[in-house]
């Protein structure tokens, strides 16, 4: 994602930009989702300091995405309507640049926030796996200083959290009590 870049992808990408857009309120709803497992999971354990900063930098995360998501939506329908005047005006320019620095920047450093409060709380209540956690610190390092040279870094934060929801989902089908696995009575 360059924010310097024309706009030529409109012509030919824009079906592709709409579809990614349309699904990403599902991934929000997903998130929503691993959020409300972890704090469940979390229950008495919880620490009321790491958990504020865990639920506010997971939902500003999330936010901020769908901020980047409108922003990048409301440029494919522009260009929709107007296909000849927006690939190289100063709208391109300006949308690509917010979009850009709004990923880049915010969000990715709400991720990282997120995956070290997380990997903290997964140490201190054994949430998961202690290995997890570490993996968590060391992703969550790599996004604040290497997101700006790798556009494959997007892909660490959906991967963690992932790794997080496999583990917590096996644990919570074959239960571990040494990773506080939650098993409650519904009778």
């Amino acid at each position: 994602m360059d924010p310097r870049d024309t706009g030529l992808w409109l012509k030919e990408g824009s079906g592709n930009v709409s579809l990614a857009l349309s699904l990403l309120p599902f991934a929000g709803i997903a998130f929503f989702w691993f959020l409300g497992v972890l704090r469940d999971r979390l229950g008495e354990k919880e620490d009321k300091f790491f958990a504020t900063v865990f639920l506010g930098s997971g939902l500003m995360f999330l936010g901020m995405m769908f901020v980047a998501a409108t922003a990048m939506g409301a440029l494919v329908q522009a260009h929709a309507s107007t296909p000849d005047v927006l690939p190289g005006s100063a709208t391109l320019a300006f949308v690509r640049a917010f979009t850009y620095d709004l990923m880049h920047i915010y969000v990715l450093k709400m991720a990282a926030v997120f995956m070290v409060t997380t990997s903290t709380l997964a140490i201190s209540t054994q949430l998961t796996a202690r290995w997890i956690a570490f993996l968590g610190y060391a992703f969550a390092a790599f996004l604040l200083v290497g997101n700006a040279y790798l556009d494959w870094v997007f892909f660490i934060f959906p991967s963690w959290v992932l790794l997080v929801s496999v583990f917590i989902l096996r644990d919570n089908l074959w239960g571990s009590a040494a990773h506080g696995s939650v098993r409650r009575d519904n009778s």
